[in-house]
């Protein structure tokens, strides 16, 4: 694939990040507050997923500034209280200041053997990964393929996470992984699989390190990045999706950052 006139032509390649991201980033420094850290990958036409910029970058500032409203988290800010939001390759140095990274729609991520290693490097080291909405059958056996390069599965199988886990009590008691569709769905449609049958149940899913550590988190068959970005178009969306996906995250990212 070719990025002409800073647009995707094909299917293999990076989206362009917007030339003053890092610059922002940079500006502010890394001063140990919550950065909201997403992947930036290639995507394969193999797969089932639109690409990493899914709902970037407003999921990314509503999260950050939802955290810091729930919690006691200081965030690295630039401008006028505008969080910062770091865009990573998994061969960029400064992954290793994000303990904690999303990526969206990895059902079609393609990793390559050097950026599977950094990331079993980066979880390994005590790195923690989301993964958020992807649906239905192909999206799923495209992630774990991708997954098997990184962590070997015999060794480290995916499992569910119920919902006694630590950490889904960290702050708020979770008692339902809800599935999230994207609020164009909900809004005509009503329903919330966005692929049928093929999609029916939300699941949260793990990879656990050899003491129980969540290392990557699953959200399958949901959409929370939607639920962050587009908080602010539905009031009936946002009670009924975005409320939920909040404390879901904010239980998650607790756990993530001490644990």
């Amino acid at each position: 694939m070719a990025v002409e006139g800073g647009q995707l032509s094909g299917a293999s390649n990076f989206t362009p990040i917007p030339p003053d991201f890092h610059a922002d980033a940079a500006a502010a420094g890394y001063d140990g507050g919550f950065r909201f850290c997403r992947f930036q990958f290639r995507t394969s036409l193999e797969g089932d997923g639109a690409g990493w910029y899914v709902d970037y970058p407003r999921a990314d500032e509503n999260l950050s500034l939802r955290l810091s409203q729930l919690t006691n988290l200081p965030l690295t800010i630039v401008g006028e209280g505008d969080p910062v939001h770091l865009v990573v390759r998994l061969t960029d140095a400064e992954l290793f200041q994000c303990p904690f990274v999303m990526m969206t729609e990895p059902g079609g991520a393609d990793l390559d053997e050097t950026e599977a290693a950094q990331l079993r490097t980066y979880l390994m080291k005590g790195g923690f990964l989301w993964a958020d909405d992807f649906w239905g059958s192909r999206a799923w056996e495209w992630w774990s393929s991708q997954m098997a390069k990184v962590l070997p599965p015999e060794e480290y199988p995916i499992v569910d996470v119920p919902l006694d886990h630590p950490m889904f009590h960290t702050l708020f008691d979770i008692n339902e992984i809800p599935q999230i569709p994207n609020v164009g769905l909900w809004e005509t449609e009503h329903r919330t699989s966005e692929r049928g049958i093929d999609s029916a149940e939300a699941h949260a899913r793990a990879i656990v390190d050899k003491k129980g550590r969540v290392m990557v988190f699953m959200t399958f068959n949901t959409d929370f990045g939607d639920a962050f970005e587009r908080e602010g178009e539905s009031p009936d969306y946002f009670l009924r999706f975005s409320v939920p996906a909040y404390e879901i995250a904010a239980d998650v990212l607790v756990y993530a950052l001490t644990h």
